[in-house]
């Protein structure tokens, strides 16, 4: 067996960090299309192990591997024209170990993991169908 060998790359390989996780979801974003992209004006992309406690609770959820990510925030569609004070940015959270659990027990690639649970953030945030969620993903590659 040589070391360019599979198996001897996945031997060394470490799970993504939060900050890499944060770097893919912003290349994700940035790949989306740009009329989508500008329904949420200014985002910021978060990235935590997993959701708060109080985050889970409020929507519902038992397991802190239920949720992969959440939008939160006001999009331009329903921002007033001035900004409230003290109203914080628009953020979209991506919760790296739900995602990495995914990911452990799907067929599909960490970027297409990423840049679903970012398209669905937004369009369920702006009450966009799933068909035309599923245009956007196709949209961004």
């Amino acid at each position: 067996m040589t070391s360019d060998t599979p198996s001897r790359a996945w031997a060394s390989a470490e799970a993504p960090s939060l900050d890499d996780l944060e770097l893919l979801g912003r290349d994700a974003f940035d790949a989306l299309p740009e009329a989508f992209r500008a329904l949420t004006g200014v985002v910021l992309i978060r990235v935590a192990d997993f959701p708060e406690d109080d985050v889970l609770d409020e929507l519902g959820i038992e397991s802190e591997y239920g949720l992969l990510g959440l939008f939160q925030g006001v999009g331009l569609a329903h921002a007033n024209s001035i900004p409230e004070t003290g109203q914080m940015p628009n953020m979209i959270w991506l919760y790296r170990r739900p995602i990495l659990d995914y990911w452990a027990e799907h067929e599909e690639t960490l970027g297409h993991i990423v840049t679903h649970v970012l398209v669905h953030e937004i369009g369920h945030h702006f009450g966009l169908s799933d068909d035309d969620m599923e245009a956007i993903e196709a949209a961004a590659g």
